[in-house]
């Protein structure tokens, strides 16, 4: 199961919703005739596609579904584990598995679909398939070198080539819509079939509508971050978005009241943070505001959330980056960091003071600045926000 966001769904009962959803997936494979290896043959001798054709569609709904997931923010893309891609050992493999499928009729899902009515030949296919695991296993230290070499790590397709991820779901429903085509035309001269191909029925142009509205809604559900990331480039949009902020005094004194309702998010280097940080507070990164776990910290109750970061252009923009991704009781610090450890942390002395307002200003920032110093000493620092959930391994 995916990583939802909201916790619909809990780890254990991930198990549970992951066995209906195998029963149900095993069901529709046998009645759709995947348990006959004749199904899974005729793709590759040209008399039926049918195996194309479903995994293609397959295919394309998982990727706009993730993405209309991932738009809305109801699942976690950093826990979706993505095979690592070692580019030879693929290639080979993949030859090696082709020729498997098209000598024994099945291919790993649709054997045990098979096998799982009675048919023998599957039941032989499978064992023939954990031999082979074992032969592999046994032999790994001879193929190792082969098996790793041309390691090009997690990569996503789009960011492969270079272009958005709405072009490239736009681009692969297009072709798999295409392929639909194509192969219906070798299908009907391999079987003789006299039949146009197009047909410009009510069925046949539902299909054609279904199928360019599906291709045109991966442009209705672009990637968030990097949209979000777009807007906040403008320095326009970023000095005009309205915000919630706290002046440095303010800051200053809720720390030293022991103010149990603010928590500062710190959004500065790890370096910079060990160096000095500030009671209250928890290091931060711009993944972490996208990430399921660490949100809970954003999302706590009569908590006010103090974005920090040495400059205030900076802390704005991880705020209109959280605002619009829907946190509450978000507020910038004025002036940032740099403009707190100016005037808090090592104030200078001036006799310019001649309003009674900035005397008590003056003397307030004196005094802040030998108890803060003492409060970061004692202050146990929070660290990086906590993440126990980490990527599942595996993947088919």
């Amino acid at each position: 199961m995916g990583p939802l966001v909201p916790d619909i769904i809990s780890n254990d009962l991930n198990f549970i919703v992951a066995l209906i959803i195998g029963i149900f997936f095993g069901a529709i494979l046998e009645q759709a005739g995947f348990s006959t290896s004749k199904k899974l043959v005729g793709l590759f001798y040209g008399y039926d596609f049918t195996v194309l054709r479903v995994f293609f569609t397959a295919g394309v709904v998982a990727m706009i579904g993730v993405m209309v997931l991932a738009h809305f923010g109801l699942i976690d893309i950093s826990l979706i584990y993505i095979n690592p891609t070692f580019l030879w050992s693929a290639i080979i493999g993949g030859l090696i598995m082709g020729l498997g499928f098209v000598i024994g009729g099945f291919c790993p899902g649709t054997s045990v679909c098979a096998a799982a009515i009675g048919k023998i030949d599957a039941m032989i296919f499978i064992g023939g398939a954990v031999l082979g695991v074992l032969i592999f296993a046994e032999g790994y230290p001879i193929v190792e070198g082969l098996y790793k070499s041309a390691n090009w790590g997690n990569p996503r397709m789009f960011e492969t080539l270079g272009i958005s991820q709405s072009l490239f779901a736009f681009l692969l429903t297009a072709t798999a819509l295409l392929a639909f085509v194509f192969t219906s035309i070798i299908e009907n001269r391999v079987n003789g079939i006299k039949k146009p191909v197009i047909r410009f029925t009510p069925y046949y142009l539902s299909l054609g509508v279904i199928g360019l509205l599906i291709a045109l809604s991966s442009f209705m559900f672009p990637e968030r971050k990097a949209t979000l990331l777009k807007m906040v480039e403008d320095k326009k949009i970023v000095k005009s978005y309205q915000l919630d902020e706290i002046t440095v005094d303010e800051l200053a004194c809720r720390i030293m009241s022991d103010d149990k309702r603010i928590q500062i998010i710190d959004f500065r280097s790890a370096n910079e943070y060990q160096q000095l940080n500030l009671p209250k507070s928890t290091l931060f990164l711009l993944d972490n505001l996208f990430e399921k776990e660490p949100n809970k910290v954003l999302t706590l109750r009569h908590k006010v959330n103090i974005f920090l970061s040495n400059d205030e252009l900076t802390e704005r923009k991880y705020a209109i980056i959280a605002s619009e991704l829907g946190y509450k009781n978000i507020r910038v610090l004025k002036g940032g960091f740099n403009e707190f450890r100016k005037l808090i942390l090592e104030p200078k002395f001036t006799s310019d003071t001649t309003t009674n307002e900035e005397k008590y200003t003056y003397r307030f920032r004196m005094r802040a600045s030998k108890i803060i110093p003492d409060l970061i000493k004692q202050n146990k620092s929070a660290g990086p926000v906590k993440k126990t959930q980490k990527r599942v391994v595996g993947g088919c």
